[in-house]
């Protein structure tokens, strides 16, 4: 462990961010620069001999968090940089982007402030990078097997990169322009540069695997054809369809989905566009959707320019502290504030959209909307709460319904779905068609990076057993885990 006692010397400490007047005017993280470094240490010493690490459970990874706290507080980054890349390909990713359902976990985080879990990691692998001890790792021999990988979000990579390690030859196919998936043009850049996606992907290249951009299984390339040209397939093709609004003027010009907005923000920064085709500037923005997409949307707003930025949320707001339904170490509902409330606009809870108004060249001008309240356990709305509030942008950041109905690719492969509208698998992560595997948000519906991740490893075991009769691949979890975060 590292130090006995410092998780009673030594006080929860988290990144710095940069001043909010600063970080608005940029896209660069909001993070102060190698800030994490110099008190990265002390925090790793917080991590208790705790006996039976629940933070284990936490993390559908299984990271080996006590083993790396300890490498980190007594900065021997080298054995941390390994015990760390053991069970998480991208540590990069996950260390910026994932909620922490590990620091929820954490046995500390009972009657003190958990470890800052998430810092440490993202520390470690920095500082790996950072001294060249990040390199490709490709396979010793070829096992003549191919495998198409369809998707190159988390899991798609998570999957490719573990399977082109085993020694069979892999290529990734992603309908977008570039390699990334979600990662790419669904994250702002002042969550993740996309710098660190680029660096990976030149690894997985020099250890061997294949990228096809613009392709889209389905239409582009039958999904049959594809399936009699590899071994194996995987479809890590996310849960891309986006649940809608139907309410009247849904159809008003200034009324998008959040992901029709933010991947144009993003391709400024790529240097598609001088300025985005949809923007926010000098414009009221409302976003409808309480969770991190809608925050996206928040910050990327605050940075075109907007005149006013106001979040709607038809729940109540989260408690400050665990309810009593959510005991540790299950993974909290709570009140958060991201970066990008840290910047300014304004959020409304226990309210619901019932219409849009617009002007007469049909772009919209306001939202209208109206309490609403739990009555004997269904959402009711409150009489005499209606009200409008100025709206020239609105982006719809509600979820996700499932995977994409239509491209083709479930139809034409012969896919079963489950009683959710997920891509259906055994155990070994398999649909009903030999061969053909599904891993992530495809199989498991709307989720987090961690578990992406998670399951495209564990994919990747199912894939080089079915192709090679054995395998040596770790397998995280099973299609039916369920760890503490659920």
């Amino acid at each position: 462990m590292a130090d006995p006692k410092g998780f009673l010397n030594t006080g929860r400490e988290g990144a710095k961010s940069r001043p909010v007047g600063d970080r608005v005017k940029d896209w660069n993280e909001v993070y102060v620069p190698g800030s994490l470094l110099p008190i990265i240490s002390k925090q790793a010493s917080r991590c208790m001999d705790c006996g039976i690490p629940f933070c284990h459970n936490g993390c559908p990874l299984g990271n080996l968090i006590p083993e790396w706290n300890d490498f980190a507080y007594r900065e021997d980054w080298g054995a941390a940089y390994e015990r760390l890349h053991a069970t998480n390909n991208f540590p990069e990713f996950t260390g910026r982007l994932c909620p922490a359902p590990c620091e929820a976990a954490c046995v500390l985080g009972i009657n003190q402030p958990a470890v800052t879990i998430k810092n440490v990691e993202v520390s470690i692998i920095d500082k790996a990078w950072e001294s060249g001890n990040v390199a490709a790792q490709p396979p010793e021999r070829l096992s003549g097997k191919t495998v198409a990988v369809i998707g190159s979000g988390p899991a798609g990579l998570a999957a490719a990169q573990q399977l082109t390690r085993a020694g069979h030859t892999v290529a990734v196919y992603e309908r977008a322009d570039r390699v990334g998936g979600l990662l790419r043009y669904g994250i702002p850049e002042f969550k993740m540069e996309k710098r660190h996606i680029n660096r990976r992907i030149e690894q997985m290249r020099a250890e061997g695997t294949r990228f096809r951009t613009g392709v889209e299984i389905g239409r582009d390339l039958k999904a049959t054809d594809l399936r009699k040209r590899y071994d194996a397939v995987v479809i890590a093709a996310g849960a891309t369809t986006a649940r809608d609004l139907p309410v009247p003027g849904r159809e008003l010009r200034g009324v998008h989905q959040a992901m029709e907005y933010l991947p144009l923000a993003n391709k400024v920064q790529e240097g598609d566009f001088v300025a985005p085709p949809i923007t926010a500037e000098g414009k009221h923005v409302v976003v409808i959707g309480g969770g991190d997409t809608g925050a996206d949307c928040v910050g990327t707003a605050h940075r075109q320019g907007a005149l006013s930025v106001t979040q709607l949320e038809i729940m109540p707001r989260p408690g400050d502290e665990r309810a009593p339904h959510q005991p540790w170490p299950t993974f909290p509902m709570l009140y958060k504030v991201t970066s990008a409330h840290e910047e300014g606009g304004e959020r409304v809870y226990s309210v619901s959209t019932t219409h849009f108004e617009g002007d007469e060249d049909g772009n919209v001008q306001w939202l209208h909307l109206t309490e609403v309240e739990f009555v004997d356990g269904k959402l009711t709305q409150k009489p005499g709460t209606e009200r409008r509030i100025p709206a020239q942008l609105v982006t719809l950041a509600m979820g996700f319904t499932g995977t994409d109905r239509e491209n083709g690719l479930v139809e034409q492969f012969g896919l079963d779905l489950d009683e959710r509208g997920n891509i259906a698998r055994d155990g070994e992560y398999q649909t009903n068609v030999p061969g053909v595997f599904v891993a992530g948000d495809a199989g498991r519906g709307q989720s987090l990076i961690v578990w992406a991740i998670a399951e495209g490893r564990s994919a990747a075991r199912g894939v080089d057993r079915y192709l090679t009769g054995a395998s040596e691949l770790p397998a995280p979890i099973r299609p039916t885990d369920r760890a503490l975060t659920v």
